[in-house]
């Protein structure tokens, strides 16, 4: 019988979930879902439906194990469940290769900011040994593994923090504009300040130390020298867009944010939660419980986590 003739394979559900950790942070997935029953790499299988995690950079939805007996083979058996695949490798590098060589081919360009996510499904796979594999046809993420890339502006920004607030915005598939006021709080040099320039938005700026000259001279930015934690929401007034990047303890910016959502004063949220010391799950889990909230570790996050949280009457 020839490879094409061959019957396809049929997939054996895990009953599990799969989290991919984002690199240098299996540690912090494995502490928040306390339950894993296997660990390929970065990939997690932990029992039962997906659950609110931080820590996983992409969640393979209803994972299936695939048995076979030829490259062929499995690429077929791939195929045959949907068209799009990113191979997430790890074991078996050249036959992994040359299975994904027989699948579709799947753009990995980077964008072009404010182009949006890819709207096409993206399953994710992996060889387990030679002759198995584990696929989940549908991914929390549009992106390979969950990794977000752009082409970059290396001339313009001041620092390259302004990656993090391209790829939240772009994930959550909603973002500034004109006619929208911002609050960059932390602003300076400014990289989160010119992104919401660029995008049309009006801007107030606030922190202690100055902005980069060329973001400071922007035509729609208003630059407040002072610290973030001491400006009062109601003295404010309300803002569209309260976006956050400055460096604090977790639960400084918790008091931060509970004091906007209180006063009813800003919209949407975009703010970074950064660990300085060992990752302080605890904070995790209370930005968690804020109605309406995502909390996610963005690819170019490093010991820190992007806190979401929009106005659902604009949802």
């Amino acid at each position: 019988m020839s490879d094409t003739e061959a019957s396809t394979p049929r997939p054996e559900p895990l009953g599990m979930t799969g989290y991919l950790a984002p690199e240098g942070f299996l540690d912090e997935l494995l502490a928040e879902l306390g339950d894993a029953a296997a660990v390929h790499g970065r990939l997690v299988l932990a029992p039962g439906p997906a659950r609110p995690t931080a820590w996983a950079q992409n969640v393979w939805h209803d994972p299936v194990r695939i048995p076979f007996g030829s490259i062929g083979e499995a690429a077929r058996a791939l195929r045959a469940i949907q068209r799009n695949w990113a191979l997430y490798p790890l074991h078996h590098h050249r036959r992994a290769a040359l299975i994904q060589e027989k699948l579709p081919h799947v753009s990995a360009k980077p964008l072009v900011f404010p182009a949006p996510a890819p709207a096409a499904p993206l399953g994710s796979w992996m060889l387990e040994g030679e002759r198995a594999l584990i696929a989940a046809a549908h991914c929390s993420s549009p992106f390979r593994n969950g990794e977000v890339t752009f082409v970059e502006d290396r001339e313009t920004p001041p620092n390259r923090a302004y990656l993090k607030l391209w790829e939240a915005l772009t994930v959550i598939g909603r973002k500034p504009g004109p006619g929208d006021l911002c609050l960059d709080l932390g602003a300076s040099p400014g990289g989160w300040t010119w992104v919401l320039h660029e995008l049309g938005a009006r801007v107030i700026a606030v922190d202690k130390a100055p902005l980069a000259p060329a973001v400071a001279a922007l035509p729609r930015v208003e630059e407040q020298r002072g610290s973030a934690f001491g400006l009062d929401p109601r003295s404010a007034g309300p803002v569209d867009w309260l976006c956050s990047d400055v460096i604090c303890y977790p639960e400084r910016l918790l008091r931060l944010v509970t004091g906007w959502l209180e006063a009813g004063m800003a919209r949407n949220f975009v703010c970074t939660i950064k660990f300085q010391g060992p990752t302080d799950h605890a904070a995790t889990r209370a930005f968690m419980a804020i109605p309406g909230s995502r909390v996610m570790h963005l690819h170019h996050n490093k010991h820190e986590l992007t806190w979401i949280r929009l106005d659902p009457a604009e949802g």
